[in-house]
């Protein structure tokens, strides 16, 4: 057996392989023996077939079934020959077929590339920090009130901020479509979560109204069929709500998981921590998000397109989930793959660096680390013992565990090789870094 790679446009590959006639007539001869011992023809004593008998009946389906056995057998054995690690199924030529002249095939593939990661010496990431202060607090619980507060029903025309419940139907061209009609729909005025134009067509009604909402659908909907279509809602409006923002009492702390709280002071001084907590966490995914788009920009590199289709694939399905969406069952142009191609990209990518520094520092973690960081993980929780002794049997989460400190030591290390720049920003405007 011998096998010779040829490189193709990009990252395709081309694996010439031929295969021995011995091996091919070794599996033929123990084959067609096995088939002489199993099987009995008209005329014939079992196991006493002659060859060209046997041959003339079963010799075409024990031909491709070596062929198949043999592709499945050297395929991996020449690409660990040839140092080749592919990055996708191979599409699989047979040359030649004839045992006689020997059996050759050819395997196209893409193949992950060599990376030979770079330090951008002369950029700088950012170093971020946030700040905050008393009013950042105000309006954070501020937001807790309002977020745990409760809807009750009012006897007015529907402002901004009320909760609005309808029913509707929509049409395009006065047909119904796909998820136009809904009944006791609740909606909160203001929160942008209907199509442009809907929500403010509501606003001045009143609990009984019947009326028309005509809006266009915009012309970057998720849904393309939808796309820039002109559409009309024939609403009902059932009933309106304000909402009544919840008390700093032992009900809100008990919500909030706060046990010790007891006191408004006490309250507010959780909250702090719980605002010092994210900032902290805040400032690390911002400076490490820095660092990764530096080191996007500085290395350059195709990857394979197999890949990419298979993660666009599987962040199309995880949006379908997210919308109680099947793959099966869910429309082609709900989320089409497209949608994501830059994103999968930048993950592949990202990931194939973060292997390839790693490799590049000889990082990695001991067992021990990974104690440790168990230990803080269990902290988070009421019961951290019997956290610790599940966790140690859930091999997915002992792994996840381990890219998470692999991931904190690459950052370090990138910190202290790489040039920065300070960047503050203030915490109000958190929420607007995070769209």
């Amino acid at each position: 057996m011998s096998s010779k790679i040829k490189k193709l446009s990009g990252l395709k590959r081309k694996l010439e392989v031929k295969v021995d006639t011995d091996e091919y007539n070794s599996s033929y001869s123990a084959k067609l023996k096995k088939i002489r011992s199993t099987v009995k023809l008209d005329g014939f004593r079992k196991g006493s077939a002659p060859d060209n008998v046997l041959i003339q009946k079963y010799g075409p389906s024990i031909h491709y079934e070596i062929l198949n056995e043999l592709i499945q057998k050297t395929y991996p054995i020449e690409l660990k020959a040839q140092n080749i690690n592919p990055a996708s199924a191979p599409k699989i030529d047979i040359k030649s077929e004839d045992p006689k002249k020997g059996i050759s095939y050819n395997a196209e593939f893409e193949v992950f590339p060599e990376i030979k990661p770079k330090l951008g010496m002369f950029k700088k990431y950012e170093e971020t920090t946030i700040s905050f202060n008393d009013k950042d607090v105000d309006f954070a619980i501020d937001d807790i009130l309002d977020r745990y507060g409760e809807w009750k029903e009012v006897k007015r025309n529907v402002k901004e901020h009320d909760q609005a419940t309808i029913d509707f139907v929509g049409t395009i061209d006065g047909e119904e479509f796909e998820g136009s009609s809904s009944k006791n729909f609740p909606l909160v005025i203001g929160s942008n979560s209907m199509i442009p134009g809907f929500e403010e067509a509501i606003i001045g009604k009143k609990t009984g109204d019947e009326f028309s909402i005509n809006v266009t659908f915009p012309e970057d909907y998720f849904k393309k069929d939808l796309a820039g279509k002109a559409t009309k809602f024939e609403t009902k409006l059932l009933k309106v709500e304000e909402k009544t923002k919840a008390k700093v009492d032992s009900a809100l702390f008990s919500s909030l998981m706060m046990d010790e709280v007891k006191t408004p002071e006490e309250f507010r001084a959780e909250i702090v921590k719980r605002m010092e907590k994210e900032v902290e966490q805040q400032e690390k995914s911002l400076t490490k998000e820095s660092i990764y788009k530096l080191i996007l920009d500085v290395n350059k590199f195709d990857i394979p397109q197999a890949t990419l289709d298979d993660q666009m694939k599987s962040m199309r399905n995880d949006a379908l989930a997210r919308m109680g969406q099947k793959l099966d069952d869910a429309p082609e142009d709900l989320y089409p793959e497209e949608t994501f191609s830059e994103d999968a990209e930048k993950r592949i990518k990202l990931d194939l660096l973060f292997s390839a520094f790693l490799k590049k520092y000889k990082l990695e973690v001991s067992e021990s680390e990974i104690q440790e960081y168990l230990k803080k993980e269990s902290n988070k929780y009421k019961e951290p013992e019997q956290y610790i002794k599940w966790a140690k049997t859930q091999q997915n989460t002992l792994e996840n565990f381990k890219m998470i400190i692999l991931e904190d030591k690459l950052i370090e290390k990138l910190k202290s090789e790489l040039k920065s720049s300070d960047k503050v920003i203030k915490f109000k405007d958190l929420s607007n870094l995070q769209k």
